[in-house]
């Protein structure tokens, strides 16, 4: 890692609800979710609440060879967002303990608060991952 990540760092971003971040597409295979309404869908919220912490730090890694992956997410999703509106996610920096970093999150549709919470993410060498995931996926065959 460089210098300077530290507690207090904060990232805003915006993001436009398409049609195809709605629940029916989030598993298209699941009828079930077929019937449900066209409305941002958690799945894809989480994944936009990480990707604002992603790019807070991206900065502070020696990109690509140092990466992070999230470990653990304990969101709200309070409110329901039809595609066409812009989300506005905020994210913070609260803590830095070596490759373990926590951060809050904050989303607004623009109408209302969606989403509020924490996050966490470790700070990996990917080509160790990448090695790691390997000899994982020899292991799961039959």
């Amino acid at each position: 890692m460089k210098e300077g990540l530290h507690p207090g760092l904060e990232h805003e971003m915006r993001y436009t609800v398409p049609l195809n971040k709605t629940v029916p597409c989030l598993y298209p295979e699941s009828p079930s979710f077929q019937d449900m309404p066209h409305v941002f869908a958690t799945g894809f919220m989480v994944g936009l609440l990480e990707w604002c912490c992603l790019e807070l730090v991206k900065p502070y890694l020696d990109w690509p060879r140092e990466q992070t992956v999230g470990t653990h997410v304990d969101f709200s999703h309070i409110a329901a967002t039809p595609p066409g509106l812009t989300i506005t996610v905020k994210a913070r920096l609260e803590e830095a303990d070596g490759q373990r970093l926590i951060f809050s999150v904050w989303a607004h549709d623009g109408v209302d608060l969606i989403s509020t919470g924490r996050h966490e993410r470790y700070v990996i060498d990917v080509a160790k991952f990448n090695m790691r995931m390997a000899d994982k996926r020899g292991q799961g065959q039959p």
